[in-house]
């Protein structure tokens, strides 16, 4: 079976529509062999909250060293998102694996009317992939209510309940007091509930089953709200003989609710220390719950999608100073419309949306609805959500805010104007045009004849559009097989440059999505850069410099300061565009260094080089990264892909660049892998995050480098596939770095890691040919050498 028929086996299943109760998912689940049977299992139930609580419970059992499953839902781009392991969704090839296997299962229970939902069979995915990976704990957010829900066949360790709203009323009940004790059922047998729950929706659920309370000071787990500190919010929590105090990346007071539930219930799993909670609380991310994606004007992504969830979106923008407010709603059809209409903020501007689901409202009564409870707002009908966003932003001035809210379907389909990528797969036997056409004396615009193969993804109805208008035009498109209804489709395009132009022409696309592709076909690499970045005109070469006694090449080489700033001025002088002042080893199963430690390392040769190259600083402390900014540094070089929450805004409040790498793990663990479908794509899709994160807080990506981070849980095979296609990563509009110098990739080729230097500069040799604008090296003169080869053959094409 191939991956797209698996998906459209498993999306097929939405014809069975909902059904309460756990017995046919048992039924699945014990086909399976009871994958579920010996799970260490959190549920988590509420009306709002759950998926944010999921991803923070996550991020703190992550911190506290356990490997972790976590099962969220809708997804927003890809249904793998919804079955994640460690962080990272599962892959292709186990989708198809486990569809393979339920095939016969589901055509056989459909003949007696007892065929899996779409829900169920998921639920069984994640419970299946957890047990495959040997998971430590399995995360679980319940679907509706708790008791009949496909997560209650789990015999949970450890349970949550959020919050409770009046929703799925004709499922859980009509009262607050009803849906409260449909979402009890989940309670463990031998551990108290945790809730952050009030008023007679606590006092229902403490009839039934014992329980842990969140909230103020006289719950067993107290939240104090600090507010907005910038692009994150403060939190203090503290439970008796613990507390804590940190920043969320999730915004608003109804997260730090959450933060304490995560908390509660991290430590009846796993008993963390201070420091997990606290660091793992600040990595958690969740996109699409009011996400930031730009500041002038304000522009926020939230899934709102009742009545309770859009009170928070209104109490969270209180946050926010600015002038008007523009609002686009598109939600789903079974939704209460009024009771969100009148929970969101007062609008100046309404405008009306649909995603592209089948169970979506129409424009048209959400237009009206909207209108009654905002009675002085002008309303505007745009039925493709990137279009109606793009609509509201073209009326906004800079001190306005724009918001989307009412479905996560509505938000993914808005957030992918900036977060799709276009890649250019390289075509080995693709001629250089332009040099060719200007020998042969041909016409400047017969360059539009170059030939483009292009790969995105794009909701099913753009896709269409899109590939009609380039089959009319002349050229080539095919979309992927797969039918996922509620989200975007692989396409590829074959088509010259002047057929991509006229088809975008003809084409109905929404703005955001004509733009970024005519952005990728009117250039070859990350786009415009500032002049005064080593990158801008040729591939810059960084000198690796390891201010350490225990770096895996030349640890012990250069850990005394002057040492070091000798070895700094021997690179500059052999050519080093960049030098890389690293005071940390990451080499698999390094020890930490204290951040001390590590700035009165790197910080007397920074102060020393700084006025002569361009110097780049290696660390993942956002205080090691600030004392070296302070000391004359250009760059934060990040091999944690940013995960330290204040790395960003030091950065941002820099003129400095910075380098987002991925890596599964810093330092690498040795013991654990990542599994990749297409280690290429995959790498790219996990890049997408830390990079908009960079840039919605004011970073432009030509100061973004991206890594994929060859050698770091990747094998040789794997990174050499990174470097034989490297060019791909200029889909996400950056400058590209390539870290390859001495590593262990090279032995298979049969050269010793550590002691490889012509391996190396074959590497390097490769990667500019590839199109890397940063080449990260220990040997700069033999880097020197190949880029200088590689450049003086590409200026010198077709000339003789």
């Amino acid at each position: 079976m191939e991956y797209h028929e698996a998906v459209s086996s498993l999306f097929d299943l939405h014809r069975y529509g909902t059904r309460p109760g756990t017995d046919a998912c048992r039924d699945l689940l014990a086909e399976l062999s009871d994958p579920h049977a010996d799970l260490t299992a959190v549920q988590i139930a509420g009306s709002n909250g759950k998926g944010s609580t999921a991803r923070m419970l996550e991020s703190v059992l992550r911190e506290a060293g356990l490997t972790v499953g976590t099962f969220t839902s809708p997804h927003l781009e890809d249904v793998r998102e919804r079955v994640r392991i460690d962080g990272r969704p599962i892959r292709r090839a186990e989708l198809t694996a486990f569809v393979e296997r339920i095939d016969p299962i589901v055509t056989d229970r459909a003949q007696s009317g007892a065929a899996p939902t779409f829900f169920e069979a998921v639920t069984a995915l994640a419970l299946w992939a957890f047990d495959r990976h040997a998971v430590d704990v399995a995360i679980l957010e319940v679907g509706i209510g708790g008791r009949y829900d496909a997560t209650s066949v789990v015999d949970p360790a450890a349970s949550a309940i959020t919050t409770v709203t009046l929703e799925h009323t004709d499922t859980l009940g009509e009262t607050i007091p009803e849906i409260a004790r449909d979402m009890a059922a989940v309670a463990p047998t031998d551990r108290p509930l945790v809730t952050a729950t009030s008023g007679e929706a606590r006092a229902v659920i403490d009839d039934e089953t014992a329980i842990t309370t969140v909230g103020g000071p006289d719950d067993d787990v107290c939240v104090t709200d600090h507010g907005r500190e910038g692009l994150r919010w403060g939190v203090g929590l503290s439970g008796g003989d613990w507390s804590v105090e940190t920043t969320l990346d999730l915004l608003g007071p109804h997260q730090t609710q959450n933060a304490g539930v995560a908390a509660a219930l991290a430590r009846q799993i796993a008993a963390p220390d201070e420091r997990a909670i606290t660091d793992g609380l600040a990595r958690a991310t969740w996109p699409g719950r009011f996400e930031v994606l730009d500041r002038d004007p304000l522009v926020v992504l939230d899934g709102a999608h009742n009545p309770g969830a859009c009170e928070r979106l209104r109490e969270t923008l209180a946050a926010f100073e600015f002038d008007r407010l523009h609002i686009v709603v598109g939600a789903m059809a079974d939704k209460d419309h009024r009771g969100m209409a009148e929970a969101l903020p007062e609008a100046d501007r309404i405008v009306a949306t649909r995603p592209a689901n089948d169970r979506a409202e129409t424009p048209t009564v959400l237009s009206e609805t909207l209108g009654d409870a905002h009675p002085g707002a002008t309303r505007v009908i745009e039925p493709d959500v990137e279009d109606a966003l793009e609509v509201a932003l073209a009326g906004a001035e800079p001190s306005d805010a724009v918001v989307l809210a009412g479905s996560l379907y509505a938000v993914a389909e808005a957030r992918s104007g900036w977060t799709r990528t276009v890649v250019e797969p390289r075509i080995d036997d693709d001629p250089s045009l332009d040099a060719l056409f200007d020998r042969a004396s041909v016409a400047d615009n017969a360059i539009d004849a170059r030939q483009r193969t292009l790969h995105t993804r794009l909701p099913v109805a753009h896709a269409r559009a899109l590939d009609h208008a380039i089959e009319s035009a002349g050229g080539s498109c095919w979309i992927s097989g797969y039918a996922d209804r509620t989200g975007p489709v692989d396409v590829v395009v074959m088509a010259t440059e002047a057929t991509v132009r006229r088809a975008l022409n003809a084409a109905d696309l929404p703005t955001t999505v004509e733009n970024r592709l005519r952005d990728r076909i009117g250039r070859a690499g990350a786009g415009e850069v500032a002049p005064d970045w080593p990158w801008a005109d040729d591939p810059a070469i960084m000198g690796i410099l390891n201010v350490t006694p225990d770096s895996f090449h030349d640890g012990g080489e250069y850990d005394e300061a002057a040492d070091a700033i000798d070895r700094a001025r021997e690179m500059i002088a052999n050519g080093a565009d960049i030098v890389d002042v690293g005071g940390e080893s990451t080499r698999p199963g390094a020890d930490p260094v204290d951040a001390a430690v590590e700035r009165d390392r790197v910080v007397p040769v920074i102060d020393a080089i700084a006025d002569d190259v361009c110097v780049s600083v290696d660390t993942r402390k956002a205080s090691v990264a600030r004392a070296a900014l302070a000391a004359g540094a250009d760059i934060v070089n990040d091999v944690s892909g940013l995960e330290d929450p204040a790395m960003v805004p030091t950065v941002a409040d820099s003129d400095a660049g910075v380098v987002v790498m991925d890596s599964a793990d810093t330092p690498v663990d040795p013991t654990r892998s990542v599994a990749y479908d297409d280690v290429v794509r995959d790498v790219i899709d996990a890049l997408r995050d830390p990079v908009l994160r960079a840039e919605r807080a004011g970073i432009d990506r030509d100061r973004i480098l991206v890594d994929p981070g060859l050698g770091f849980g990747k094998t040789a095979a794997e990174s050499f596939a990174l470097l034989d296609r490297i060019d791909e990563f200029h889909a996400l509009g950056c400058p590209v770095m390539v870290g390859h110098s001495q590593k262990s990739m090279f032995e298979a080729v049969d050269r010793p890691a550590g002691d490889c230097p012509d391996a190396t500069q074959a590497g390097t040799t490769l990667a500019v040919a590839r199109g890397a604008d940063v080449i990260r090296v220990h040997d700069v003169e033999r880097a020197v050498i190949a880029r200088d080869v590689v450049e003086t053959a590409h200026a010198t094409r077709f000339d003789h």
